[in-house]
């Protein structure tokens, strides 16, 4: 099959999981309700990326962490109360998430314009979307509708999305329990080509790999020598961060695959790509067409997109993206 034919279905696969959606999400669901909606949110994601080019990353991770707890209804957004600690805080999202300023910023606008019709869970999923395009990805066809959830909990987040020390067998069943394929794992893997990481995330691979060895022997030695010198041992900084994909850390690229297959992948959820003959080929053929990589991990975003959504008169619109409608 031809590049050409290859990167045509794979279009075709997008369009097709956009059609399956149309039953509760719609392309241009808002287009009379409140046309300008999805506008002032690129606005919004530009300017959020003009004053900190890592916002992008974090609003593409915001999305994938929301729609792995309770599905994809802008509970990761809901601030912690006194009787109650929400997503965000909990140590998979705090202090790593980024990017709530311009979910803010894009729905203060919109609920001046349209008072009480967008949701903050579609104001999200569009925001993830422009991130990727203005990172050099593709655009895509969001289809919206969702509807905003009225409870987040940070033990819910702690136990459903997959930590940096997960094996390709347990992040293969986290995907599939998602109802996202082995291959959709690896595609939206890719996400790590932009963005940072706390050293606390992956120091382990450094100094206290297991009882026989301190550095995780996968590591390419003189890569695991440069981390070491941002990341010191015992470190009392909690603050401390190094780009996933030090070669392009703005740029939505398969540097990241080659980063991996070089040895070089970050975590132990990026390096064990190579341990599993599949997804190895996935990772090579992904480093070698970077055009079909887009496009899939387009597609693969529309579909995570869907997963366990409120629509209809289900859940609500909230004000306020960080408060639960009173």
């Amino acid at each position: 099959m031809t590049r050409k034919k290859l990167i045509i279905g794979l279009v075709l696969v997008v369009c097709h999981c956009v059609v399956e959606l149309e039953a509760q999400l719609q392309v241009g669901f808002y287009r009379s309700s409140c046309s300008l909606a999805e506008f002032i949110v690129k606005q919004e994601v530009r300017n959020g990326f003009i004053t900190d080019n890592g916002v992008a990353a974090g609003l593409v991770r915001m999305h994938f962490h929301d729609c792995f707890v309770r599905g994809c209804d802008a509970s990761v957004l809901i601030d912690t109360t006194p009787s109650n600690t929400a997503e965000k805080d909990s140590p998979a999202n705090n202090p790593s998430l980024r990017g709530f300023e311009v979910i803010d910023n894009a729905k203060a606008r919109i609920e001046a314009l349209c008072q009480g019709v967008v949701s903050c869970a579609d104001i999200l999923a569009f925001a993830a979307r422009d991130s990727f395009e203005i990172t050099g990805g593709l655009g895509y066809d969001v289809p919206a509708g969702r509807r905003d959830g009225r409870i987040s909990l940070a033990t819910e987040a702690s136990s459903n999305l997959p930590p940096p020390t997960f094996d390709v067998n347990q992040l293969t069943q986290t995907f599939s329990n998602k109802g996202l394929t082995q291959e959709e794992m690896v595609t939206l893997s890719g996400a790590h080509t932009i963005g940072r990481s706390h050293c606390t995330s992956f120091s382990n691979r450094l100094y206290n790999f297991n009882t026989t060895t301190s550095q995780d022997p996968s590591l390419d030695s003189l890569y695991a020598g440069q981390l070491k010198q941002q990341c010191p041992q015992g470190s009392t900084n909690p603050n401390q961060v190094v780009p996933m994909n030090p070669s392009s850390p703005t740029i939505s690229d398969v540097s990241y695959y080659r980063d991996v297959l070089a040895n070089r992948g970050l975590f132990t959820s990026d390096q064990t790509l190579l341990t599993n003959p599949k997804t190895r080929t996935e990772v090579i053929q992904n480093t070698q067409n970077p055009l079909i990589w887009r496009s899939k991990f387009a597609a693969a975003m529309v579909k995570m997109g869907q997963t366990g959504v409120l629509t209809g008169n289900a859940g609500d619109i909230r004000a306020n993206c960080r408060v639960i409608n009173s």
